[in-house]
């Protein structure tokens, strides 16, 4: 049986893409190969590939990202999740900032939904040494250049400003000032950023360290401590949470350089330009914007301490 033309130019545009990819390696030497280049090539031409490619040759397409899981997206965050990062403990449901930016981005690399997967990794445990049980993290992590020491960062999603949180019959609830704060007892969640900046205002009584917020709260009511310090998006929430609660203010940055969160991915992970495009692209486009806008909204209304 003939073999059809479209079979045979089938054939010569393999060679081709084969010689392509070999070209580079061709030395001055092997005339009769360039030769033969160069007749395939005149045939099929060797065309640029349209697949994004990530740093490091891969690409940021679903069937060739190396996810744990093939074909799933795995976030992880930490539990309890709160708002207005995330609402109800609920990391899958999509509601909350940090939810809708994570499920944008798996959107954006090809995801939907039901193939995108969560995981519960405590903070400290997400940005620790190590391999994870996840292939991206939301968790309001501050992009710190010890963090990057041990783990991958995305590009920014959100820039932070810390502030501090009391009750009204606490001595912090009339404070103006960073000055006014010294000598007050401050509590944070361990290792975070709004630990040290709790630290940064100097007082002269150490920080409360807390391994989550749910317990410093229950600090602040108790008269444990005076005020707790917080990113200002939770500290909106916490104060509505509690009893006569208050924001007394927000902390200035005492850096030229915002404050910024990232998603945490695994250190030298492939994945990590793939998603740092990801997130460019909901900022170009508009989307990062529009999540605050829907979630934090209530963020920019609290005095500056001075």
């Amino acid at each position: 049986m003939a073999v059809s033309t479209p079979n045979r130019l089938e054939r010569i545009a393999g060679a081709a893409v084969r010689l392509c990819a070999m070209m580079p390696r061709m030395r001055n030497g092997l005339i009769a190969v360039a030769a033969s280049a160069a007749v395939l090539l005149t045939l099929v031409g060797c065309a640029p590939s349209k697949e994004t490619t990530a740093t490091g040759g891969g690409t940021c397409e679903k069937g060739a990202l190396p996810t744990l899981k093939s074909g799933v997206l795995t976030f992880g965050t930490d539990q309890p999740a709160y708002p207005p990062w995330f609402v109800d403990d609920n990391p899958a449901n999509g509601k909350g900032f940090e939810s809708a930016v994570a499920y944008a981005v798996a959107d954006k690399l090809g995801y939907d939904t039901k193939n995108v997967a969560w995981v519960r990794v405590p903070f400290n445990a997400a940005i620790a040494p190590g391999p994870k049980t996840f292939d991206a993290n939301l968790n309001e992590f501050s992009i710190t250049d010890e963090r990057k020491q041990a783990v991958d960062f995305s590009s920014p999603y959100y820039d932070v400003t810390q502030a501090v949180v009391s009750i009204k019959s606490s001595p912090a609830a009339k404070v103006t000032t960073v000055a006014g704060l010294r000598g007050l007892r401050l509590g944070a969640q361990v290792g975070t950023t709004s630990y040290d900046a709790a630290k940064a205002v100097g007082s002269t009584v150490p920080v409360n360290v807390y391994n989550n917020n749910d317990d410093a709260k229950a600090a602040l009511t108790n008269g444990q401590i005076d005020a707790l310090v917080l990113d200002l998006p939770t500290a909106f929430q916490v104060q509505s949470e509690l009893t006569d609660g208050v924001i007394v203010g927000q902390l200035p940055s005492g850096t030229t350089k915002p404050e910024q969160f990232g998603i945490v991915l695994d250190k030298g992970s492939s994945l990590t330009p793939c998603v740092s495009g990801a997130v460019d692209a909901l900022r170009s486009d508009g989307t990062l914007a529009k999540l605050q806008q829907q979630w934090l909204a209530e963020a920019g209304n609290a005095p500056v301490l001075t």
